[in-house]
């Protein structure tokens, strides 16, 4: 586990000491007594005493917490974290030469899953204790982590002082990337397949040279060079590969039709929005193109904009991940004709472009527009995504009135919606009609049908 590289000078601060529940009681049973003794139930001696012998206590109390050194505290936290992914923080905390007990809670980032915290600890001098909690971030982004709140107890435990301790640390919470990770020791083909992606099965096919090796039944005859047969007096074909260094443009909306989320645990749901299932799926498609060989970019408009031109090689998924962890969608409506003006501005050289979206019929006229100027010189696939509550309502019983107006109003957004498709459709678009959990597999079958098609 390593530091945090974004932390800053540690802070200590202290507050004034406060009273701690033992002795707001025991000076609440001290004036109960002095109730009795003013009634003469108890020497008003023995009362005076009492509160003498407290109010010692007390003071010694105070002025051995008061003297006490704020504990060196030291977090470690992974640089990188992974959203919706469960990571382990360490809080090293090493006492002055006292020992003391305190109670430990990091300020960790607001609205993360935390386990283990608050924890109360005894810490030795000359030792070095751990407190180790979990948390789960819940967005994407960079976050901070604003220092460790202390509260050290008095040997009576009379006196509780809170502190500041620990230094600011800055963390980056990127899209879950271990499903990529997982697919690295398998080949393409079959990682294609654990993603979802329905793959035709197809022998030496392809347009690109790649060997001469001997014939296998099943291959065709075109496949066969009659030359290579004659000098080795066998039957040698030729197999041939995709073609590569072509180029992916994967293109994001990020304006108000990707903030739909669906509720966490709901049929297996896992709460994430659509816009954060559309980038998960853009990470793995653009994955399996860049070991393919072709060229893999980055679109994002509508709300937040960013442009990464295609680049070749493995490493350029750091740099997709890099520029794409903090994308959030907004609450804006996305200008698909300006984005398409731009888009062809950047993009000179043809391509796949893979734009992901939430499609209503009354998009469709700026959409379209927007399809026709890009097809002047790129392939253009359409991703839209669908609400998989459409799906639950349509395959509910309807026992009442309401739920067969519910009923009717989604098939008829449905319909509409089907409409608007048909008529990309018609200008030769290929549209992914599908649920959030759908989008990975139709990303990679279509990609993967269209190389093998030789359609770039």
């Amino acid at each position: 586990m390593s530091v945090a590289a974004a932390s800053t000078t540690p802070v200590r601060r202290r507050f004034l000491p406060r009273p701690a529940s033992a002795l707001v009681w025991a000076a609440v049973g001290w004036g109960a007594a002095g109730a009795t003794a003013s009634l003469g139930w108890i020497p008003a001696q023995a009362w005076a005493v009492a509160g003498a012998a407290l109010a010692l206590l007390a003071a010694g109390d105070l002025a051995w917490l008061w003297r006490t050194a704020v504990p060196d505290v030291a977090r470690r936290v992974p640089e990188a974290l992974a959203l919706g992914v469960e990571r382990e923080v360490a809080l090293e905390l090493e006492p002055g030469a006292r020992a003391v007990r305190v109670d430990v809670h990091d300020l960790h980032p607001g609205g993360w899953a935390v386990s283990g915290l608050p924890r109360r600890v005894a810490l030795a001098p000359g030792t070095v204790s751990t407190v180790r909690y979990l948390a789960r971030p819940d967005v994407r982004g960079t976050f901070a982590f604003d220092g460790v709140h202390l509260v050290l107890h008095s040997p009576l435990r009379l006196w509780r002082r809170l502190c500041l301790a620990g230094a600011a640390q800055r963390v980056r919470v990127f899209p879950d990337f271990a499903p990529l990770s997982k697919f690295a020791l398998v080949s393409a083909e079959r990682a294609s397949r654990m993603i979802g992606a329905h793959l035709r099965r197809r022998r030496g096919e392809g347009t690109d040279f790649h060997q001469m090796r001997e014939y296998r039944v099943g291959d065709s005859l075109r496949q066969i060079d009659w030359k290579a047969t004659s000098r080795a007096r066998k039957l040698i074909s030729r197999e041939y590969q995709d073609e590569q260094n072509q180029q992916l443009v994967v293109v994001l909306d990020t304006g108000r039709r990707m903030l739909a989320r669906e509720p966490a645990g709901d049929g297996g749901s896992d709460g994430l929005s659509h816009f954060d299932h559309a980038l998960d799926a853009s990470l793995l498609v653009a994955w399996l193109a860049l070991r393919r060989g072709d060229a893999v970019g980055l679109y994002a408009t509508g709300g937040e904009r960013r442009w990464v031109p295609p680049r070749r090689g493995m490493a350029t998924i750091d740099t997709l991940l890099r520029a794409s962890y903090d994308l959030q969608p907004a609450p804006v409506a996305t200008d698909y004709l300006a984005a398409a003006t731009e888009l062809s501005l950047r993009q000179r050289r043809r391509g796949l472009l893979m734009l992901v979206t939430n499609l209503r019929d009354e998009d469709l006229d700026d959409l379209l527009a927007a399809v026709r100027l890009l097809q002047k010189r790129h392939l253009v696939v359409v991703a839209s995504l669908r609400e998989r509550e459409l799906d639950a309502v349509l395959e509910q019983d309807v026992p009442d009135l309401a739920a067969a107006v519910r009923a009717g109003a989604t098939a008829r957004y449905l319909a509409q919606r089907a409409a608007a498709h048909d008529a990309l459709r018609r200008h030769r678009v290929a549209v992914l009609d599908v649920t959030a959990a759908q989008l990975p597999g139709a990303l990679v079958e279509r990609y993967l049908a269209i190389k093998r098609e030789g359609l770039l």
